[in-house]
């Protein structure tokens, strides 16, 4: 493991534990050349995900990416970061189960739309304005009063 403050590529394992319930190691480091200390983690991956977006572009998928996404649509909402980490990993887990390797953007993206819609209703319309591509007032309106109707329920 590459050093990030010097980028000595010799590092010690100081402690390791296991988080999400048990789906991630937390490894505590060492660097061997200049002593500052880091923290890693390991998940398990089951296979290479990627990801067609418009116009048929492809990307690897990228965990930090839609883990940046549902933190934005949470933002000040009082949502714990092992609530977004549970939501991340469960997506990630039913994309790496799935038995496909090229999975549409559109999917992932209604996926995040049912996670935050047992999550937080504002989280939830926060992040259809962008998913949906609102352009108008009227469009959060109209969606907000579909969304109501769903949490009312």
């Amino acid at each position: 493991m590459r050093c990030p403050f010097c980028a000595h590529d010799g590092s010690q394992v100081k402690d390791s534990r296991p988080t999400e319930e048990g789906a991630t190691i937390r490894r505590r480091r060492q660097c061997e050349s200049c002593g500052a200390r880091f923290t890693t983690f390991e998940r398990i991956q089951l296979r290479e995900v990627t990801i067609v977006k418009s116009q048929n572009r492809r990307e690897a998928f990228d965990r930090s990416k839609l883990e940046n996404s549902i933190a934005l649509a949470c933002r000040k909402r009082g949502i714990e970061q092992e609530q977004i980490d549970q939501l991340v990993s469960g997506i990630q887990r039913r994309l790496e189960t799935s038995g496909d390797t090229d999975i549409a953007s559109k999917r992932i993206g209604e996926m995040v739309m049912e996670g935050l819609q047992q999550l937080d209703s504002v989280a939830y319309i926060r992040f259809a304005s962008v998913y949906k591509d609102f352009t108008e007032a009227r469009d959060f309106q109209e969606f907000a009063g579909t969304v109501k109707d769903l949490f009312d329920e």
